[in-house]
Parts: structure tokens; C-alpha cells; sequence
């Protein structure tokens, strides 16, 4: 049976995106069906007169939009598009005896988180309010929580005021409420161009459209953006502008401003992430101080202060409030209040920021670790930051290089796991996820991948 290969003639710059672009269209036209093959990706390279990695970059591409499955020993396949929407994890989904992972995300955390825990669970136990087992309506429950929530988002550098305050069970439920209070299905929500693993699924899910905006080290462009507006109809800007986004940067104040004007010249509603909280020390202000008219703030306990503390904040302007209550009555019902009750002792009475500030300095510590093992490499990062982020050079294809990590028992995540319309090959690397013992370990095998040269990958794990 002859396999299907992209028009040599019909390639255009950039070669891997075109390539990309014919293999979808010719999935959409039902020329390739489901459980076809697609060509090795050395001989399409030949065929192609195009570069090995190029080839790969698109067949990554592919595999980032869902239109393709490699199978071990077989090859690469179409997929049922129509099967799943949902998104390529950049991270493990289960933790392996042996396996020193980098791929996922958390704070650093050790014996102090939980003698905190133990310790206030001890006192919950002798003085614990009826409302926070007993208790249904959000509006009685959380009173109290949201004048200690004031204390906290001021550390956050926002000033507000109570009736603003909505309790979540963290960003991700959060989120679920912000876009759907932004956009009406059918709407369209500019992001960053590398951003949110979960931002395509998320927003399939709710019926939005998605337009990734290009960035710089220093967030999305704001000429970029304003294209993007002028030549679709966007209704909302979503952003992570301080140092959990992929790339790690925090976005400075005039970038912040510039882009303000142009929400304000599109009437964008504007969606900011900002689950690290105060944990990112001499940051600008938010965008919900710079427009509070038109952003929705979110923030949560579970990056900065502990994993299992899910609880956090939407800020919402006062014309949005009605949505947001309903939204979250629908989605979510309400937070937990026994999870709220103990943000809310930690905000009173200190271990949050006593966490918090452990915290920040253990990821400092890793990070001059990080600068150590892996000095002369140019990689993005912030001493804050919980990741790194390590560009490949050509000479690596994002799949090889995770697969021979992962080979030598070290597991970092795709960059194209991040991408929304476009990236540069790249992995992102956890700094907190793990030991600083098995992160030294992991970086020493990073950093020797990063001097050798690619050898093919005989067999997969």
C-alpha cells in the first residue's frame, strides 16, 4: 500500500509548519483516515529534501493538534480526530519507582508543610466552626474568609474590597469560571502563543476559540495582540504574567500598561493568572490594579504555600460580580469550607506567609543549583520560578531529547505540550518537584545530553 506524502512543490517557509498544515488539510479533505500511516520521519525528509528535524518539528506539530499517534515499533498513525480534544500532558501522570521527575510542576516541599498541617488540624479539631461541615449557602459561610482574603490579595499588591472576593477550590476551577464569566460560547480568547497546557481542551470544552498571541521575553507583544484584534473578534485576553508561565518571565510594568490601552481600545475582558501570588517578590501591579473595570484576578494557596491547600481567590470587577456568583454556583456550588477555614487561620495567623517565605527561598537555592550544573547553557528562568525553560538547539528534536532523558531515568516535559500557535523546540524543567539531591542528578543528565549528539532512538520506554 502506498503511504500518503505531503507536495514537495507546495512546501513554503516554515517548512515544518507547512509540512504540518498539508498532512491536516489532507486529514480534513479525508485523504488520510484514521489509523493511516504516515511516512518514517528520515524518508520523508528525503523525499522532501528538508532537514530530519524539520520533519520532526511538524510531526511534534501534529501531535499537538491530536492528529497523530506514534506507536512503538509501528510507526506514526493518523488518530481518531473525533475521539478526544483533550490535551497532551506535559507532565507523568504517575510517579515511577526510579524515575526522578522533572516534569511536573509543584512547590518544594518537606517536614514543615506537614507539621503546619498537623498542627492546625489538632486545633480545628478542638475549635472548629459549625459552618465548615454544616454549613450550604457560600454567601453565610465565607464572610469572614473574604475580609482575611483582603490581608492576603494585598500582599499580591492588589487593593480591593470584600464583595469582590469569590472563594474557589484553586486556579483551575477559577479559571472555569473566569472564561465562561469573559466570553459567551462561540466567543474568541487571545492568550499567550506558549502558554496554558490546558487552555485548548479547556477551551474546546466550553465552546471558545482560541488565538495564540506571539510573546517575547517579556510576555505577549503588544503589536501582536492589537493584529490579533483588528483581524478577529476577540473578547477576552488571557495571560500568566508572573513567572509560572512556561518561558518564566514576569512582564514589567510599561508592557503592562501598553496592553491595558489596547483592552481598553477592544473592550477585551481580561483574564490574569497569578497563582504564585506573593511568592514573586518586587513584581508590578496586576492588571486587575491597572484595570480593575474589565479584569478578572485569580489566585490560589496551592503553588505558593502547599500543594494540598486547594483553595484561592477570583477578583472580578463590580459589573461581573452577578456572573461570577452564578457561574461559580453552577460549576462549583461553592469552595471547600473546611480547605477555606484553614487558608484562612494561615493568612491570621502567619504560617502562610511563614510557608511562603520558606518557600522563596528553597527555590532560590535550587536555582543557583540550576545555574551551576548547567552553566554556559542559555535557558529562561526567574529565581522564583518553580521550572526552567531550556531551549533545544537544532541538532535536537523535542521528542529525541525527552525520550533519552527519559531513557536515563529522568523525566522533563515537552515544550510543544505548551504551545497554542506556535514554539521553538524546548523542554521545561520542574525545580521543585523533587529532592535537591535527584535534581542535581537529573540536571548532571540533562546537562551531558545537552554536549552529546543525537543518537536515534533504537526502542522507547
Amino acid at each position: 500500500m502506498t503511504i500518503w506524502t505531503p507536495s514537495k512543490d507546495s512546501l513554503a517557509q516554515p517548512y515544518f509548519l507547512s509540512i504540518a498544515d498539508q498532512i491536516a488539510q489532507a486529514v480534513t479533505k479525508g485523504e488520510l483516515k484514521p489509523g493511516e500511516q504516515l511516512p518514517p520521519q528520515r524518508r520523508l525528509a528525503d523525499q522532501l529534501g528538508v532537514s530530519l528535524p524539520t520533519v520532526s518539528r511538524a510531526y511534534e506539530e501534529l501531535a499537538r493538534r491530536g492528529l497523530i499517534a506514534g506507536e512503538t515499533g509501528r510507526g506514526t498513525f493518523i488518530r481518531n480526530v473525533n475521539a478526544s480534544s483533550d490535551a497532551v500532558s506535559p507532565y507523568v501522570p504517575e510517579r515511577q519507582t526510579g524515575l526522578i521527575d522533572l516534569s511536573i510542576l509543584k512547590p518544594i516541599c518537606d517536614t514543615i508543610h506537614l507539621e503546619r498541617m498537623k498542627s492546625t488540624l489538632a486545633t480545628l479539631a478542638v475549635d472548629m466552626p459549625p459552618s465548615t461541615v454544616l454549613g450550604t449557602r457560600p454567601s453565610a459561610m465565607f464572610a469572614r474568609h473574604r475580609s482575611i482574603a483582603v490581608e492576603w490579595l494585598r500582599l499580591c499588591g492588589l487593593e480591593t474590597n470584600e464583595k469582590t472576593i469569590h472563594l474557589t477550590n484553586g486556579g483551575t476551577p477559577a479559571l472555569t469560571v473566569a472564561f465562561i464569566t469573559a466570553c459567551q460560547p462561540g466567543a474568541a480568547i487571545a492568550t499567550e502563543a506558549t502558554g496554558l497546557h490546558v487552555m485548548l481542551p479547556l477551551a474546546s470544552y466550553l465552546g471558545l476559540k482560541v488565538h495564540g498571541v506571539p510573546i517575547d521575553d517579556n510576555g505577549i507583544i503588544p503589536e501582536a495582540l492589537e493584529s490579533a484584534c483588528q483581524q478577529n473578534k476577540i473578547r477576552a485576553l488571557f495571560m500568566i504574567p508572573n513567572a509560572l508561565n512556561p518561558t518564566a518571565f514576569v512582564m514589567n510594568e510599561s508592557r503592562r500598561v501598553a496592553i491595558v490601552e489596547i483592552a481598553r481600545k477592544y473592550d477585551l475582558n481580561i483574564i490574569e493568572d497569578d497563582a504564585l501570588g506573593p511568592l514573586v517578590s518586587k513584581k508590578p501591579p496586576p492588571f486587575q490594579a491597572l484595570a480593575p473595570e474589565r479584569t478578572l484576578y485569580i489566585t490560589s494557596f496551592t503553588k505558593p504555600v502547599m500543594p494540598g491547600l486547594r483553595t484561592g481567590y477570583l477578583v472580578a470587577p463590580e459589573r461581573l460580580l452577578p456572573a461570577v456568583e452564578n457561574r461559580q454556583l453552577v460549576t462549583n456550588w461553592t469552595a471547600t469550607p473546611l480547605i477555606a477555614e484553614i487558608a484562612a487561620r494561615w493568612v491570621e495567623d502567619g504560617t502562610g506567609l511563614e510557608l511562603l517565605e520558606w518557600q522563596r527561598a528553597a527555590l532560590t537555592k535550587r536555582h543557583k543549583l540550576v545555574a551551576k550544573v548547567l552553566k554556559g547553557f542559555p535557558y529562561c528562568s526567574h529565581p522564583e520560578a518553580m521550572h526552567i525553560w531550556l531551549p533545544l538547539s537544532e541538532k535536537f528534536a523535542e521528542d529525541e531529547f525527552v525520550s533519552h532523558a527519559r531513557k536515563q531515568g529522568v523525566a522533563v516535559a515537552r515544550g510543544s505540550a505548551f504551545a497554542i500557535s506556535d514554539w521553538q523546540p524546548a523542554v521545561r524543567v520542574s525545580v521543585g518537584s523533587t529532592t535537591e539531591e535527584e535534581l542535581q542528578r537529573g540536571l548532571a543528565v540533562i546537562h551531558n545530553l545537552l554536549h552529546s549528539e543525537p543518537e536515534p532512538i533504537l526502542f522507547d520506554m
